[in-house]
């Protein structure tokens, strides 16, 4: 249960999901003393609070164990669902290394230093994830959550017009399709399909967050959410890391939770950091090692003299690889040198 739903004042909830309290879970195993130190307000208050939190919770669980149990499926069940959609990063080797592309119900960080690319794949993505059936796409739309002010649309415009391109010079569909399909692939309408959601802290990145699942609801033609980055608003400023970890983990449940319920694709933008293990500083992606458990996959961008390169670090189900990439005026692209295109680590 959501403590939007609690019998609270706005500004007694307000509190709560600016400091990460969402969910009745989340205030369970919390003292009073450290609730009130949480949301600055008084003991007496913070103990009305999870008093009304534990009434509503033991509400929830009147009928036995019902919540528990719903949702139980075999094995063989979870292997037919359709899990097998995604959508092309536009480069065929990275394409190739990630088993055809970024799949749906699944949560895929990219993260790299600055100006490797990070921002031209997720609008590449919120671009590729338009692409009509006939073609082999989803034909869905996407949402972006930009909290660094990264998004151009201007660049957006240039890569619908280079997949739109890309789409009238490939073969296989019959005249009459391929006529219904440029009528409705103009570039404006690809635009148009891209659900921009500027934040500006990281409470309304945790709002947000929380209201994706009834913005999905109302929009179910979504297939893809990206954030860009998640890591913004949580690197600096942010004496609290018991509080930032809760925030985070419960981010992370919600996004998962989401690309399962509607069988979409969520990507996280994430920056890089040094990290000094064995005597040396090494190149890691940031929020620490506990965020790395927050995907299912996990890409990490890097240059390799003066080619860039996708690195597929983590998978449930693919082994480690690499594969070069260039940012062409199109977007993404394979990369122009004839280097090995793929390196299985």
């Amino acid at each position: 249960m959501e403590v939007i739903r609690l019998g609270l004042s706005a500004t007694q909830r307000g509190k709560l999901i600016s400091a990460g309290f969402t969910s009745l879970s989340s205030l369970s195993s919390i003292s009073p003393s450290l609730l009130a130190r949480d949301l600055n307000i008084s003991e007496n208050e913070a103990v009305e609070i999870l008093k009304a939190a534990s009434h509503s919770s033991r509400l929830q669980t009147f009928d036995g164990n019902h919540a528990i149990l719903n949702g139980g499926q075999t094995a063989w069940e979870m292997l037919s669902e359709d899990s097998t959609s995604r959508i092309t990063t536009s480069s065929t080797d990275i394409d190739n290394i990630l088993g055809g592309g970024i799949g749906c119900r699944e949560v895929t960080e990219i993260g790299g230093i600055p100006g490797i690319g990070k921002t031209q794949f997720g609008i590449q993505l919120a671009v590729n994830v338009q692409i009509p059936v006939p073609y082999g796409g989803l034909g869905g739309k996407a949402v972006y959550v930009d909290t660094e002010g990264s998004f151009m649309v201007e660049r957006a415009l240039h890569m619908a017009e280079g997949c739109i391109e890309d789409m009238e010079n490939s073969s296989g569909l019959r005249h009459r399709d391929l006529v219904t399909v440029k009528e409705k692939s103009r570039p404006e309408n690809f635009l148009a399909n891209i659900f921009h959601f500027r934040i500006c802290s990281y409470t309304e990145q945790v709002a947000m967050i929380n209201h994706l699942d009834k913005f999905v609801s109302e929009n179910r033609d979504v297939k893809l959410v990206v954030i860009d980055s998640v890591t913004f608003y949580f690197r600096q400023d942010f004496e609290d890391m018991a509080l930032r970890t809760r925030i985070l983990g419960g981010m992370a449940l919600k996004l998962m939770k989401l690309a399962q319920k509607f069988n979409l694709a969520v990507v996280l933008l994430n920056q890089a950091a040094t990290k000094f293990s064995e005597g040396s500083y090494q190149l890691t992606l940031a929020l620490g090692d506990s965020w790395s458990h927050a995907s299912t996959n996990r890409i990490v961008l890097y240059w390799n003299g003066d080619e860039r390169y996708a690195h597929l670090d983590k998978s449930p189900s693919l082994p480690s690889a690499s594969a070069p990439y260039s940012i062409t005026t199109k977007g993404i692209r394979n990369s122009n040198t004839h280097h090995k295109r793929i390196r299985l680590m």
